[in-house]
């Protein structure tokens, strides 16, 4: 076994911020990729680190993006320093090596800003439909993983001369594995990758009630078991929180995106009754006034172990000007009572701050 690392140090200036969004705008899908592009672009404005896109296949409802790196692709013309990450791509039904070959062209299109977040996720059907086995997930996981990894380190592709072009290598640093589980937190730390934690897990039958951090703490235990010495941790907690000016405004737009999305919700989680904070504690959300927020969120023990905080307005979704308030007010308001030091800690215009921004 690898030496044991310490605790990353993430205080201060250390935390990163971060934006998510599975685009679920209420509107079309070119309306949704125009509004999640505007969404990105004013939390670039605002100073965000990095800004993060799910991908889903075929159900609008649980997620409006296939094809996260071609979205990507065109945020590359709209900003200049805010970081891109797929958050994340389903590696099981993607061909590892034309993964490789876009995401090595898309990063260079960024000028190094690209972050891969890989996991094994998806729906059944959508296994189904691209010809897999839904449970035999985790194998073609890892065997993805592997040939998407030798490829972006250049070594040869299938036993052929052929090597990736263009060259890869640069993301070798920046690739992130997501899991819910702690086996999946030691095979992320073992191969020096970085962490992705979601923003809500679902209970197990026992324990319905467990907080957040209970499941989520052993992930990290076992990432930092194992990361090779000498490698800098990084670990992302994705959130759900929704900032208003309003507690009343907040609380009544959080019942109503919630209760929209109830019938899926019920299906992965345990619930806790039907009350509208059953339904926040239930899926995890943090709502309210930036007080509010900061208040709960002071109370999620993970957030001090980990080096980038990544906000989404999941599930609750209000509308598109909200979520742009929320933006402002996360980071003016929250993220700095929780140890975002904001822009003024960022390097600009430069490939080598690019590539160690989140190292």
């Amino acid at each position: 076994m690898m030496d044991k690392v310490s605790e990353p140090s993430v205080a201060g200036q250390g935390k990163r911020l971060g934006f998510f969004s599975r685009l679920l705008d209420q509107a079309s899908a070119a309306e949704r990729y125009r509004l999640a592009a505007e969404q990105i672009v004013h939390a670039e404005k605002h100073g965000f680190d990095s800004a993060w896109v799910a991908q889903h296949h075929f159900d609008e409802s649980e997620g409006g993006l296939p094809a996260p790196l071609v979205f990507l692709g065109m945020m590359a013309t709209l900003t200049s320093r805010i970081r891109l990450g797929t958050g994340v791509i389903t590696l099981p039904l993607e061909h590892p090596v034309r993964v490789a070959e876009d995401v090595a062209v898309l990063d260079l299109l960024l000028n190094g800003r690209l972050e891969v977040g890989v996991g094994t996720g998806g729906t059944p059907s959508s296994f189904a439909a691209f010809g897999h086995d839904s449970n035999k997930r985790g194998a073609i996981f890892a065997d993805h993983l592997n040939t998407l990894l030798g490829a972006l380190k250049g070594k040869p592709i299938a036993g052929t001369p052929n090597r990736l072009y263009p060259d890869g290598r640069g993301l070798i640093d920046r690739i992130w594995q997501a899991t819910f589980s702690a086996d999946g937190g030691h095979w992320a730390g073992l191969g020096g990758h970085g962490l992705l934690l979601s923003r809500t897990q679902p209970r197990r039958p026992e324990a319905p009630t467990a907080a957040l951090g209970d499941l989520q703490h052993p992930i990290i235990d076992a990432y930092l078991a194992v990361l090779p010495k000498g490698r800098a941790p990084r670990i992302m907690a994705s959130r759900s929180l929704f900032v208003a000016d309003s507690r009343k405004e907040a609380r009544a737009l959080a019942e109503a995106g919630l209760r929209r999305g109830l019938g899926r919700l019920r299906k992965t989680h345990i619930m806790r009754g039907e009350s509208l904070d059953d339904l926040i504690a239930t899926f995890d959300v943090h709502v309210g006034t930036p007080d509010d927020v900061i208040t709960s969120l002071q109370a999620d023990t993970i957030l001090p172990r980990v080096t980038d905080l990544v906000f989404q307005v999941h599930s609750v979704d209000p509308p598109h000007p909200l979520i742009l308030r929320s933006i402002e007010l996360t980071a003016e308001k929250v993220a700095p009572a929780l140890g975002w030091a904001g822009p003024a800690s960022i390097k600009t215009g430069s490939r080598d701050a690019a590539s160690t921004a989140l190292v």
